[in-house]
């Protein structure tokens, strides 16, 4: 659900291209504005790609690890791993498909966007996935954040306020076989209290707060990664630490993310 990494990063540390997709929020939102069943309908995983097409993407993926990821500071192996395995054309409206893996959002339907794949994997090294692990996302979109949690943690339980999103990434989930993430629609901001308490917390839209709920749903020992300000102004992804029942945060980088929807 999140936009792109910001130029304000510092202009050393991110390459040209990125500052240019940082031009793009109303391009990617209008486009998505116009045809908001854009993703739901039509674009369903389909085993009918053929091996011809299936090649491409396989060697798009590694260049993507490779060149985008590893080339910056991406270096934790299973978020790596994850990234490398994700299928991540699936996840994506089958007209965007061939650019699935060049490092820029693109547009799912109803005002949303699928992430850029730097962070992604950015996020997902920030709360040091294990194995044991039970994750909260917020915000599903197309589900391919947490398709890569799924490769890496026990358990990842998402919510989407958006029910058509909802709905069709519970199917594409199901349909590529993960079975360890339980899908949601409902307002992310009051987390999910039945599952609580949680590993870890992924927020891919911004909120103008961190949400006191998902605090008290994160356990001891825990790590949330959560873009946090106005849409209108500078956002920091920020990570949140709980410690012996002491909350404390550090900013991590000036992001661009789609607000945090809330229920009427």
């Amino acid at each position: 659900m999140l936009y792109s990494r910001s130029a304000w990063a510092g202009a050393s540390s991110v390459p040209c291209g990125i500052l240019i997709f940082l031009l793009l929020p109303v391009c990617l939102l209008a486009l998505s504005l116009t045809d908001t069943r854009i993703l739901c309908a039509a674009d369903e995983p389909s085993a009918a790609l053929s091996s011809a097409q299936v090649e491409p993407f396989e060697q798009q993926r590694r260049e993507m690890v490779e060149l985008q990821l590893k080339g910056r500071d991406i270096d934790d192996p299973s978020a790596l791993r994850a990234m490398a395995t994700v299928p991540r054309h699936r996840f994506v409206p089958e007209r965007l498909q061939s650019q699935a893996y060049l490092d820029f959002p693109l547009p799912i339907g109803f005002g949303q966007t699928i992430s850029q794949p730097y962070i992604v994997a950015y996020m997902t090294q920030a709360i040091h996935p294990e194995p044991h692990h039970r994750v909260l996302e917020i915000g599903t979109g197309s589900g391919y954040q947490a398709a890569v949690l799924a490769e890496l943690v026990e358990q990842v339980f998402t919510i989407e306020i958006v029910p058509e999103l909802a709905e069709s990434a519970g199917r594409r989930l199901r349909g590529l076989g993960y079975d360890k993430v339980v899908t949601r629609e409902g307002d992310g901001y009051h987390g999910w209290p039945d599952a609580a308490p949680f590993d870890a917390i992924v927020v891919t839209a911004a909120a103008e707060f961190i949400p006191p709920p998902l605090l008290q749903q994160l356990k001891d020992g825990g790590r949330m990664i959560i873009p946090v300000g106005s849409p209108f102004h500078v956002q920091h992804l920020t990570l949140v630490e709980k410690k012996e029942g002491r909350i404390t945060t550090r900013l991590l980088l000036p992001v661009r993310f789609v607000p945090l929807r809330r229920a009427k």
